[in-house]
Order: C-alpha cells, then structure tokens, then sequence
C-alpha cells in the first residue's frame, strides 16, 4: 500500500513540473476546443520616465527705495536715467555696410560697450531704482489726484539710475543684423537668449542680450541693486514681444495663424513671469512705434493704437502707468507747457509716467493733470562720437566706444 502512494505522490510531481510557466504576471490560457494555447497577454507598458522637475527659483526680494531703512540715507537730487536699444551682439554682423549699418551705429551700443558702461556707473557710485518707485499716485489738498516724487532711501554714498530698454521685441530686421533672436529660460530656470552666431550656429548665452547681461551683472555685484531693481523694458507689439511673435495682422487671417499666434503667447509667459519676480517691470513703446506728435496722426487712430497695445501686450505683461515716447516726440509737440488732447487721452487710460529723450535727465510734474514728465540720455553710437562731456558723470567715451568694430565716421572727441 505504502508503494502505491508513493508511485502516485511521483506522478502528481512530475504532472506539476510539465505545466507550462506563468508569463506576463498572468497564466498561459487553453482553449476552449482541442487544447490549444492562447498567446499570452500582452506585458504591461513600460512606465515612461518621469520629467525632471525645473529648479527652483532662486530667492529674490524686491522692496521700495521710498520705505527708510536702517543704514540708509535720504536722497532728494536728480534720479539720472541711461535708456538703450538691444545691444549687438556681432558687430561683424551689423556693420557689414549694409543699408541698416549706420543706423545701428546711431542707435545702438555693442555687448562690449554695454559692459563697459554697466562698470563704470557701478564703479562711479550709481544703483539701481525702479522707475514706478521714483514718483508716486496721491491726492492732494483739493481732493483731485496728483504725482509726487518720493524722497528715496539709498546706501550712503551711492546715487539712484534707472535704466531703460526700448524696442526689446527682437525685431526681424535685428535677427540679420548681430543681435540675439529672443529670450528663453534654461536650464537653470534663468533668462538666457537664443540666436544664430555668424555660422549660422544655434547659440544659447547669458553674455550676448542687455537682459541677461544685467542679471548676470547683478547677480556678481549685488550692491549695485540694492532693492531687486533691473530696468524698465519698453515694448511695442507689432511684431510681438520679447522675441515672439504674438501680434495678430490686420490683413489676411486665419484659424492656422492664429493658432500659431496662441502658441507665442503660451511660450512667452514663463519668460515674462521670470523677468517680473526677478526685478524687471515692462512699460509701452506704443503698439506700432507710432508719433505722437503734430498732426500726422488723429486721435482716433492713437486710441486705436493704444487698445491694440492692450489687447496684446498688456494682456501678457500686466498693465502698466509708464509711456515711452516713440523716437522721443512728445504728444501734441510739447507736453510740459500745455496738455492737449492727445496727452489727455493717453493719461486717461492709466499712463502717470510720461518718457521722452533729451541732453539730461530732466523731470517735471504736471500740475494740471495728474502725470510726470521726463527726460532721458541715451548711450548710442551718436553720442559716444559727439556728446562726450555731457556723460562723464556716468563714463568715457574714450574708454568705452569700440572704434575698430564701428563703421569709420567722424568722432568730435
């Protein structure tokens, strides 16, 4: 009896070890008639890897030059104020001798030029202020709004610049002539450009754009902002912002277009968010870089001009209260001795600071209408040759001008 129980418990093993492997996680199947193996099921599918999370920000604070502070010393003299253009980044690119050539020679510095200025002013005792933080919105004693200009709390010692930007839209002509193409984030999470290099290479830099030039700056002498400020980009929007391209035509349009369009303004909003927490603030250029003054264009059509901006800078940048005039002209010819219709409007709808370009950073609050007025200097290829005296207090242009790269034209110094 004990032989056949043994015989059996043998059999039953060797039956076990002839069934076929689990595969899968799941058994192998029969079927149903004549005893055929079904496929197995298909394995699971692999996990795809999971996306490194971006840095996180580094820590930033912002605060008001207006708030006294321990240690710090009251300032009520000029707040001097420097404005560029997009600097170039390839001077070989841009002075080639063709048609655009002595234009960005005016209008523009190169990278090494631009270097060169934010050392000197920093070694010469300038830091930087926003330019909202210099005046500001209160009423007066007849209950009617007006602008005051703050006393300003600095480090002892130092004297308060702000700085400006117009035209940061990367504009097509720009993009053939040496400049950067638009900004990105990298990396690191922080504001880098992108272009071509002369070859034609892909270049990502923090050391070819006035913006990522600044921050780099800051980032090394962090008592040259002493309250988180940058500087004020000022925008059009006829050919997007910031390097993309989010205005929408008035000719021919279509679902495609407009498409395309949603994706800029998608792609352009961690770049504006990360200019904004990191001490830049925006102001407008006007949508279409238009003049405001004389008669050349109506009121009507400066509205038209100003909801445009609105619509489609203003809904990426937030809105703003200062103006930058375009090529520096004033509404209605003269905007501090009378203040017409045009002046009228464009403070109506929110605009306090009104910027125009002149020999010295002239200011004057209005008394008329709640507004403030302002001048400008500009370090550019026309005043490096002829207005030397006039900016010793910031640099030399002797020291900072790259004559060899510049097209060859007269220098008064």
């Amino acid at each position: 009896m004990r032989r056949i129980i043994t015989l059996m418990l043998a059999l039953i093993l060797l039956t076990a070890c002839a069934a076929p492997a689990q595969t899968g996680g799941g058994s192998t199947q029969q079927a149903a008639a004549g005893g055929q193996e079904q496929p197995p099921e298909d394995p699971a599918e692999p996990e795809e890897p999971e996306e490194p999370e971006p840095p996180a920000p580094e820590p930033y604070e912002i605060s008001n030059p207006a708030d006294p502070k321990e240690g710090y010393v009251p300032w009520d003299g000029i707040v001097e104020h420097l404005f560029f253009h997009p600097v170039v980044a390839y001077p070989e690119l841009a002075f080639d001798g063709d048609a655009q050539a002595n234009g960005i020679d005016d209008y523009m510095v190169t990278v090494g030029e631009y270097n060169k200025i934010l050392q000197s002013v920093y070694e010469k005792g300038y830091v930087l202020v926003d330019i909202a933080d210099v005046w500001s919105e209160t009423t007066g004693d007849d209950g009617q709004p007006k602008m005051v200009r703050n006393t300003l709390y600095l480090p002892e010692g130092k004297k308060p610049l702000i700085l400006s930007y117009d035209d940061t839209n990367y504009y097509p002509y720009m993009l053939e002539n040496g400049f950067t193409h638009k900004l990105i984030i990298g990396e690191d999470g922080k504001i880098w450009s992108w272009g071509l290099d002369p070859q034609g290479q892909e270049t990502v830099s923090r050391d070819l754009d006035a913006i990522p030039i600044l921050d780099k700056f800051v980032e090394e002498h962090p008592d040259f902002s002493p309250f988180g400020a940058k500087g004020c980009l000022s925008l059009t929007g006829y050919e997007g912002i910031l390097g993309y391209r989010t205005a929408k035509s008035t000719k021919s349009w279509d679902d495609q277009r407009e498409a395309a369009r949603q994706k800029e303004r998608e792609a352009v909003a961690p770049i504006v968010a990360e200019l904004k927490r990191t001490g830049w603030t925006f102001g407008s250029h006007t949508w279409g870089h238009i003049r405001l003054a004389g008669k050349k264009l109506t009121l009507a059509e400066i509205q038209a001009d100003t909801q445009r901006w609105q619509d489609e800078v203003a809904s990426l940048v937030g809105d703003t209260t200062i103006l930058f005039y375009p090529h520096g002209e004033r509404p209605d010819g003269n905007d501090w001795t009378q203040t017409g219709p045009i002046f009228q409007y464009l403070q109506s709808t929110g605009f306090r600071v009104f910027c125009s370009v002149g020999v010295e950073s002239f200011s004057y609050i209005k008394k008329d209408i709640c507004a403030v007025i302002c001048d400008r200097l500009h370090p550019d290829g026309i005043t490096l040759r002829r207005a030397r005296d006039q900016y010793l207090q910031f640099y030399d242009a002797k020291d900072i001008m790259d004559v060899a790269s510049r097209p060859q034209r007269e220098i008064k110094w």
